[in-house]
């Protein structure tokens, strides 16, 4: 495996195809700046939110609104801090009016979540919400039904125990889903203790291997769970950088925060 110095510059190296990405071009033509995600490098936890709202989008990090504060409550509450974990996006671009994800968005913007997991090699992903609950479980049940009920999943080459959350921002506005989210949180502790989940030897179809939990009652108010279709197609391949082309400059401090590697 790949030292932690050579992991943080492939990811550094993600990151900047990242940033001058045009696979959607709605997108490339309205967004701030590309929001890869931020955090630990060497977390054993991560977190899939949906995509970048308008304060993300003019700061280039990750959950940096009311959702953003939420969230780093609930992780105070079980001893974290966001230092300690990742964050990032199931689209890195802000959708305009922050409306949802676009199926073919999604497809294209996932192959950079995958070497995110890749890289980052973390042992439990919190999925936060439907888009993120979806896309990496490759199946339509919604979130209402799934959350605070870990399981083993292989994304991409990797097994992670994969674990459902209600998005912070749906929480801020209904208080049987705010409770909800904190007991589903105060899992997180027993899940980073087990053992860390067998890892493939080769590339295999989708796995998935139920862990025993105690499933949490429905929330009195569900989220709508829009299905995302996503088109079986072969997962794109990210950009590879013009050899011929001039050595980028290193990223300004801003962008640096992006990834809090540095």
């Amino acid at each position: 495996m790949a030292s932690t110095q050579e992991r943080r510059a492939e990811l550094t190296a993600v990151y900047r195809q990242a940033r001058t990405c045009t696979r959607c071009p709605e997108l490339a033509g309205t967004r701030t700046q590309v929001v890869f995600g931020a955090g630990n490098a060497d977390a054993d936890l991560m977190f899939v939110g949906e995509a970048p709202g308008a304060r993300e989008d003019a700061q280039g990090v990750p959950f940096v609104g009311a959702a953003g504060k939420l969230l780093g409550e609930l992780l105070g509450a079980v001893g974290l801090t966001r230092e300690d974990v990742f964050i990032c996006n199931v689209l890195k671009c802000r959708p305009p009016g922050n409306r949802d994800p676009l199926p073919a968005e999604i497809e294209n913007c996932q192959a950079y979540l995958l070497r995110q997991v890749e890289l980052i090699a973390p042992r439990v992903i919190c999925t936060l919400g439907n888009f993120s609950t979806k896309l990496l479980r490759g199946e339509p049940t919604g979130i209402s039904r799934l959350h605070g009920q870990a399981e083993i999943r292989v994304i991409g080459e990797r097994a992670v125990r994969l674990y459902p959350l209600f998005h912070p921002a749906a929480a801020l506005y209904t208080r049987s889903l705010l409770e909800t989210l904190r007991a589903d949180f105060a899992r997180l502790p027993g899940l980073l203790e087990l053992a860390p989940p067998e890892q493939p030897e080769r590339t295999e179809p989708v796995s998935v291997v139920p862990e025993a939990a105690v499933a949490l009652p429905e929330a009195a108010v569900a989220l709508p769970e829009a299905a995302v279709a996503l088109p079986e197609a072969e997962l794109p391949t990210l950009p590879q950088p013009d050899p011929e082309a001039e050595p980028e400059p290193r990223p300004a401090a801003p962008d640096e925060r992006q990834l809090g590697l540095f």
